[in-house]
């Protein structure tokens, strides 16, 4: 779990080089101030993906549904690093496998992230951080698609649900399938 410290995260360019460190709350209502984020999909053997109900004490899209892990980085810290804290703080999940998916870029009116994405198969116990997510649960892709455009997600969770599928297409025809 988190502590109540306060939060800073490295400052970077549009190239991802750090240029400086800011507090996480200047950076959260500041699209001009770019940080770094990873988000973990997490899938289990029936391939659906586990997605988060942030809490209602969130400062930032509280009471939806998220990607399966997002945090970020601490200063100085990689993505990979960054990833494997955010599980075992967010899920309790501890040393898992994570596969390199993609980069991306989110830039809207609220923040500016660079962010990275990795794959996480997994099927054992998930023991949430109760103080950041109300509820965890595994969706099928169907049940995904058809709650798009309710507003039941994170429009975060909804452009990385997009990317995921193009690298997904991308992915099959890369190996013939």
């Amino acid at each position: 779990m988190k502590s109540q410290k306060i939060e800073k995260v490295d400052l970077v360019n549009e190239q991802d080089l750090v240029i400086g460190t800011v507090l996480r709350s200047d950076c959260h209502g500041n699209p001009a101030l770019i940080h770094r984020a990873v988000h973990v999909l997490v899938f289990n053997d029936r391939d659906e993906l586990l997605l988060q109900l942030r809490s209602q004490s969130k400062d930032i899209q509280p009471g939806k549904w998220d990607t399966s892990v997002g945090g970020h980085l601490d200063p100085g810290e990689d993505y990979r690093a960054a990833a494997v804290r955010e599980m075992a703080e967010e899920l309790g999940i501890d040393g898992p496998l994570l596969t390199w998916l993609y980069r991306s870029k989110i830039r809207n009116e609220i923040e500016s992230e660079n962010i990275m994405t990795f794959l996480c198969r997994y099927d054992g116990p998930i023991n949430y951080a109760v103080d950041e997510i109300d509820e965890v649960r595994y969706w099928c892709a169907e049940e995904i698609d058809t709650a798009l455009g309710s507003g039941c997600f994170t429009p975060n969770f909804e452009e990385e649900w997009a990317l995921y599928n193009q690298w997904s297409k991308r992915d099959q025809v890369d190996v013939g399938e």
